[in-house]
């Protein structure tokens, strides 16, 4: 299979964790295009990707910037046509705290990030995906957890917008996945749970591995 007839996938929250080992270990088999803040990171990301012989187009982007999803959302069109999947694993995880004391401006990223930008890109990556590609979400419920307010509402609001879609395109595609990973030591759980003893969390790439065929299924 040559690059040029690679199927495509666009990974939004590239830049590292769980989105990054799973971009990794699908530029085997696609074209990757790496969506993510940190321009370093998707520079490695490449780097690893180009070492097994993969090929990736870097989109250092923020989610939230509408124009700049939309600029990326044409391009992939003009270039391809067509999305073969899309794996969303971008996320913001404001600090905990206590309900009667979250600061606005947390609560306001966590929505605009987890909802109002996952909103924007279903509608923009819906039509690329047509009828036979694929979307693929990862719930983390925290709803109702002490101190987690903020990011269980916006993360269990993303995931029910997901299952929206997913219960609407059942039977016209695309088709929708919602994955729930094991625990990993990741930049986010570390910010959740500082001090934690990460020896039994599971390697994020032994969980990427573990992912791949449920995504790809």
């Amino acid at each position: 299979m040559t690059q040029d007839t690679r199927p495509t996938a666009l990974i939004t929250g590239a830049s590292r964790g769980l989105g990054s080992a799973l971009a990794e270990q699908l530029a085997e088999t696609h074209h990757i295009i790496a969506v993510g803040k940190t321009t370093g990171a998707l520079e490695e990301l490449d780097d690893r990707i180009q070492a097994k012989g993969g090929e990736a187009s870097l989109a250092p982007m923020d989610i939230t910037v509408e124009a700049a999803m939309q600029q990326l959302c044409r391009s992939v069109y003009d270039r391809w046509g067509k999305l073969d999947l899309w794996v969303h694993s971008a996320i913001f995880s404001p600090p905990l705290s206590p309900a009667p004391d979250m600061p606005e401006k947390d609560y306001d990223k966590a929505f605009l990030t987890n909802v109002k930008a996952t909103q924007r890109l279903i509608s923009y990556v819906a039509p690329l995906l047509g009828t036979t590609g694929r979307a693929v979400f990862f719930d983390d419920p925290r709803a109702g957890e002490a101190f987690f307010g903020a990011y269980g509402a916006s993360k269990a609001a993303q995931i029910a917008m997901a299952r929206s879609w997913q219960t609407e395109t059942a039977k016209i595609g695309p088709m929708v996945k919602i994955l729930t990973p094991r625990p990993m030591p990741t930049a986010v759980r570390a910010r959740f749970f500082p001090g934690e003893d990460r020896a039994p969390l599971t390697d994020i790439r032994e969980e990427a591995a573990r992912l791949l065929p449920e995504i790809l299924s």
